[in-house]
């Protein structure tokens, strides 16, 4: 290893490290150790001055902010609101139903927008439903916790759905196409083993008395508090057509009239942004996430730093010159993926880890290795509650709801209560990955 890739490498290890361990700092630290890498790319000779800022993937920026306004006009709509009325309708306060009803419902909304919009806004009307029921501790955890790998494996299951998935849509890896129609059913499989397996293995709704008057008094008391909550129809009509047009662009328009899948998204950000002028300026004012920007466009100028020296490339071909066969040598940078995004979260993980899937996609189909790592991705975002994209934003809710058991104490959902769903999830979404990367290889 040379001295530039050892001293970016250990830069970007640094921030990585750091910004787990301190998440309310992690913007700071981040775009502190982006400064510090441009520095020393440029004083090592790796990058020529303003080599860095060029190659930062201003698509998927473009992708995130625009997806980010849809998502945005779409809570204004109070769609969300409707679809947790519907779900606890669905449910009948069953506690099992309840269960499987929310992690579907947070599953299909979360390859279509934003997860944390979507999560905000549904998860209220589940944790009132909890206190109306009356839950215990085992059965929050595993609920609450099956909900936030829904979100993750519903943003894995479109190209929209989560940053991993944007960023090699943004970045030309795969088409729009391409990447649904292969990561779609891969990850409504794994649902539905992780669906069963929860309800009828760990059956967290255990011990849980069933009362059908209670459980109905708690479905009335929801749509009583829902009742004034009603959809505005001028906005989620538009809106969804809006979504709609944008699926068929992606799908449909061919590739020679330059219509690129950032343009799709800039233009629809934009038209959903205008469905009602007052609440796009609010939107725009207000709501725009800007520390997500700035976080990812930090990531990518470290990546992009560490890249210049030549290191990615040079421990792809270590990978692929290694005495294996070629489906175990994508087996392990698969699992390597899944602990790496486990430790440092997605975001991070997936804006290096795609650097050495590059270079590994031109030994493989690049199908293959791209879909692999988005469901490896997801299989580490899963397994710690630090790791989930969502995951600070359930612990706060849960704490705000104030749940308590049939004895009156606190019920927490936090780090160790996730912990058991979180190992059971990267299980069987590893498993998941490995057996697609077999099964497309070999098939």
């Amino acid at each position: 290893m040379t001295l530039p890739q050892l001293l970016l490498a250990a830069l970007l290890l640094a921030a990585l490290v750091t910004q787990a361990v301190l998440p309310k700092y992690r913007v700071l630290i981040v775009v502190g150790a982006a400064g510090l890498a441009v520095l020393a790319a440029r004083l090592l000779g790796t990058v020529v001055p303003g080599g860095l800022l060029v190659a930062v993937p201003w698509d998927v920026l473009i992708i995130l902010v625009s997806l980010g306004a849809l998502s945005s006009v779409l809570a204004e709509s109070r769609l969300f609101d409707r679809l947790a009325v519907a779900a606890t309708r669905v449910s009948r306060g069953d506690p099992v139903r309840v269960t499987a009803v929310f992690a579907a419902v947070m599953y299909v909304v979360s390859g279509l927008v934003n997860n944390l919009t979507a999560l905000l806004l549904v998860m209220p009307v589940q944790l009132v439903l909890f206190r109306l029921i009356g839950v215990e501790r085992r059965y929050v955890a595993w609920s609450l916790g099956l909900v936030l790998v829904a979100c993750n494996l519903g943003g894995a299951a479109t190209p929209i759905g989560d940053f991993p998935a944007i960023l090699m849509l943004g970045g030309g890896r795969m088409t729009f196409t391409d990447y649904l129609v292969r990561a779609g059913p891969a990850t409504a499989l794994i649902f539905l083993a992780l669906l069963v397996v929860v309800l009828r293995i760990v059956r967290p709704a255990r011990g849980i008395a069933a009362d059908p008057l209670s459980t109905r008094i708690s479905c009335v008391v929801i749509e009583a508090m829902h009742r004034r909550v009603l959809l505005r129809r001028r906005m989620v009509g538009p809106a969804a057509a809006i979504l709609i047009l944008m699926f068929a662009a992606w799908t449909l328009l061919p590739a020679r009239y330059g219509v690129t899948p950032e343009l799709v998204c800039w233009l629809g950000g934009a038209a959903a942004l205008l469905i009602s002028p007052r609440v796009g300026e609010d939107v725009v004012r207000r709501r725009f996430d800007a520390e997500a920007v700035l976080f990812l466009l930090a990531m990518f100028i470290m990546v992009l730093a560490v890249r210049s020296s030549g290191l990615f490339e040079a421990l792809a071909r270590a990978l692929v010159e290694t005495p294996l066969p070629i489906g175990l040598q994508l087996g392990l940078f698969l699992v390597i993926a899944g602990l790496a995004t486990a430790l440092f979260s997605a975001g991070p993980s997936m804006a290096a880890l795609l650097e050495v899937a590059d270079v590994l996609a031109r030994e493989l189909p690049g199908d293959v290795v791209y879909v692999g790592l988005a469901l490896s991705v997801c299989a580490g975002s899963s397994c710690l509650l630090t790791a989930a994209t969502a995951g600070p934003l359930a612990q706060a809710l849960c704490e705000r709801a104030d749940l308590r058991n049939g004895l009156g104490e606190p019920i927490r959902f936090g780090f160790f209560e996730f912990l058991p769903v979180g190992l059971l999830s990267f299980i069987l979404i590893e498993a998941g990955a490995l057996a697609y990367a077999a099964w497309a290889l070999y098939t």
